[in-house]
């Protein structure tokens, strides 16, 4: 970041706005870009002290934000991201069709608790349906499996980076100081307007696509949802099946005097969880007392 800084006085670098306000320029023309593509943009900020700021810029111009945690894989193993939006939009269609009135105490307890928690870490992408086009980062430095996700993939990286980050990860650095919030306030202002102003230039044509592409209709299983509480009721066991009994076996492991005093005899029924035995003793007991 040397070439960002304008001054050092004190062991505080200064940072030169000129070209702040150029890498800014350049970070809306792309994001520009991205939006008249048909791409969306993915808003990500988890610190505590800016989350809220950054993601009521998100949802003002419409773009996806994650404000809370970072989960591992959230671009690179989309797939697995998608199985837990379905799973939490499933939980929500049950709750607003009152499927869990009938289930016990604890299994509404243990859906909504599993409710919530995907609800905190995708509720921001939970209408997401494939990687976004770009993605804006604030704290470079913090979000570094995310930048090297994006990397990794391909999408390109409109981050706040401070002295202390590393430009040449980021496909645009806009040099700032990302503890500040009004530094960030202002930065995200500008790259949301820019955002919601893309869409308005976007053709009807196409923003009715982007928008029946990124509809999914969910519907709410009550098999699957019982299933799963079983399950996790049971610690993740599966109940075994139980065996039948199987007369020729145990035939086969007879002592050879008692095969042979039974060879005259009529076999005896079978019946389940009983066995030949059962009904052996109950034809010795009647012929007793004949």
């Amino acid at each position: 970041m040397r070439r960002y800084i304008f001054a050092e006085r004190g062991g505080i670098y200064i940072i030169d706005l000129r070209k702040t306000l150029r890498e800014l320029e350049r970070a809306k023309a792309l994001i520009r870009e991205v939006v008249h593509r048909g791409d969306s943009v993915l808003f990500v900020c988890t610190k505590p002290q800016l989350s809220e700021t950054v993601r009521g810029e998100a949802e003002r111009c419409g773009a996806f934000y994650v404000t809370v945690r970072w989960l591992g894989g959230m671009l690179t193993n989309y797939q697995t991201i998608k199985k837990n939006i379905r799973r939490l939009k499933e939980l929500e269609r049950g709750a607003e069709e009152g499927a869990f009135e009938f289930y016990t105490k604890k299994e509404r307890l243990l859906l909504d608790r599993e409710r919530e928690k995907l609800d905190r870490y995708l509720s921001g992408i939970k209408d997401m349906s494939r990687v976004p086009g770009c993605l804006f980062v604030v704290d470079a430095r913090r979000e570094t499996i995310a930048i090297a996700e994006a990397n990794k993939l391909g999408i390109p990286v409109v981050a706040i980076a401070d002295t202390n980050a590393d430009p040449d990860l980021l496909t645009v650095p806009i040099a700032g100081n990302d503890d500040a919030i009004r530094s960030v306030s202002l930065i995200t202002k500008e790259i949301a307007d820019t955002v919601e102003a893309a869409m308005a230039e976007v053709p009807e044509e196409l923003r009715k696509a982007a928008a029946a592409e990124e509809e999914e209709v969910f519907t709410y299983s009550s098999d699957g949802a019982v299933g799963a509480v079983s399950e996790r009721e049971a610690g993740g066991r599966r109940s075994r099946k139980r065996r039948r009994p199987r007369p020729e076996v145990i035939a086969a492991h007879r002592p050879p005097g008692e095969a042979e005093a039974g060879e005259g005899e009529s076999p005896p029924e079978e019946h389940e969880g009983g066995g030949a035995a059962e009904s052996e003793e109950v034809t010795g007991e009647d012929t007793g007392d004949a």
